[in-house]
């Protein structure tokens, strides 16, 4: 790191506060320990949801929020470069310091840092995180389009709920529902959404892609070859369901207009499978919290029973909520891909820049009742363009899917409620606590009852 004498930082806006910090020797061992490590430790691409049990017997988050908090405290807020496990990064603190790295462009602060890329790298080598250049903008276009990014409704809504809707009729048999059968019926949806009714039932698919999943959490270090073999497999077997999958369909989408081979047009599909897998969780949070917190229950129930309930704002207000309080991906981390200036000191290319989104969107210094389950504060106008909380990013990195999933979500969480009640759940959540930092939502189970 060098001092610049330049007061600006690389776009010409006046450089906000002290300059950045630099990290003791005690102060990073205990970021790395507390924080970087066990994010590691619980898998990158991948959650080992023993880990994440673990985690939450000890509260492990409450070391890593400790850490920050003392970060932050400590330097007035001011970014502090630590020598992380993959090299040199920018922890960020300040909301202006925040705003700029939603606003760079992507070619400025790259998405695909290396420890990220290594990982998705195993099972979508072709996706759009893992691309550069213009080749990546050509890719983003097609994700984009396919996802319609750009619509606030994506125009296959009707399809994708009645796939729900016929899905769904196993969640609610019997007087409980847990984790594992709301995750095999997740998956079916996925594979459905994307690829077609012919792929609903192809396990042997699905569990490709978890191995594959699960060997991104070693970066590719292990098993190159059959990971490779593994990966040209699933491709073939996505590159059959597509060639004649329905129009609703991803793929069919992505497949709509001529593109140059080197795009790969279904080079994330992978991708996809996994982000609406990824719903299960976040579903079965969602649906936890809800068990806890009866007056929400009751009012997400009336707009599911509603016969205007197409877009239920209110669900997808709690399920936005819920990935507040639990969010997929807890840090966001970028890369620079030039010599940047940052509050007047001059960082090289490669450098990571990281914005611990889950602490901020906790901190009860920037968010109000942080540690609470308050839906309502999704539907204040600009809440979605808060970049207290983004947990789905900002600016031209933001997830392109975040809408259609905030839609399968609440769709799958309106079926469950439509004609039940969920009268307690475990693990039992105290609500007139903080609630916790993280859920052992491998062990969820919800308790149902008739409405």
């Amino acid at each position: 790191m060098t001092q610049s004498t330049q007061s600006r930082d690389t776009r010409g806006d006046e450089a906000p506060g002290a300059p950045p910090a630099r990290a003791g020797r005690a102060e990073t061992i205990r970021f790395v320990a507390t924080h970087t490590l066990p994010v590691f430790v619980r898998g990158v691409a991948n959650p080992r949801f023993g880990v994440v049990a673990l985690y939450a017997r000890v509260n492990q988050p409450r070391w890593s929020t400790a850490t920050l908090r003392a970060m932050k405290l400590r330097h007035g807020g001011a970014p502090v470069q630590v020598r992380a496990l993959s090299g040199e990064m920018l922890v960020l603190f300040d909301q202006a310091d925040i705003k700029r790295f939603f606003a760079e462009p992507v070619p400025t602060l790259a998405m695909d840092a290396p420890d990220k890329y290594r990982s998705l790298a195993v099972f979508e080598p072709t996706g759009v995180i893992c691309s550069h250049g213009t080749l990546r903008e050509e890719r983003r276009r097609i994700n984009d389009e396919a996802l319609a990014a750009d619509q606030p409704v994506h125009p296959c809504r009707a399809s994708y709920q009645r796939i729900i809707e016929e899905e769904c009729r196993t969640l609610t048999t019997g007087d409980t529902l847990d984790y594992p059968r709301l995750r095999q019926v997740l998956s079916r949806i996925s594979r459905r959404v994307v690829l077609g009714d012919r792929a609903a039932g192809d396990e042997e698919l699905a569990g490709w892609l978890t191995t594959l999943r699960g060997q991104g959490n070693w970066m590719g270090r292990s098993r190159v070859k059959q990971n490779q073999a593994l990966y040209a497999k699933a491709e073939a077997r996505i590159a059959r369901y597509a060639s004649d999958a329905p129009e609703h369909t991803l793929a069919a989408r992505a497949l709509s207009r001529p593109s140059p081979e080197e795009t790969d047009p279904l080079g994330q599909t992978h991708h996809w499978l996994l982000a609406i897998d990824v719903c299960a969780p976040i579903i079965a949070r969602t649906l936890l919290l809800l068990a806890a917190h009866r007056a929400e229950q009751d009012a997400a129930h009336a707009e599911a029973a509603s016969a205007e309930a197409a877009h239920l704002p209110r669900l997808r207000a709690c399920v936005q909520e819920s990935v507040r309080l639990y969010p997929i991906v807890p840090d966001l981390v970028r890369v620079t891909r030039a010599e940047t200036v940052w509050r007047g000191v001059t960082y090289p290319a490669g450098t990571s820049v990281l914005v611990p989104i889950g602490y901020h969107q906790r901190d009860p210094d920037q968010v109000p009742g942080g540690h609470l389950f308050v839906p309502s504060r999704w539907q204040e106008d600009g809440a979605d363009q808060d970049t207290r909380m983004a947990p789905f990013g900002q600016g031209g990195a933001r997830c392109p899917g975040d809408r259609l999933g905030l839609l399968l979500s609440a769709a799958v969480c309106a079926e469950v409620l439509r004609g039940h009640r969920l009268t307690g759940g475990r693990p039992a959540l105290d609500v007139g606590r903080p609630l916790p930092g993280v859920v052992d939502t491998a062990g969820i189970r919800l308790r149902l009852a008739p409405r």
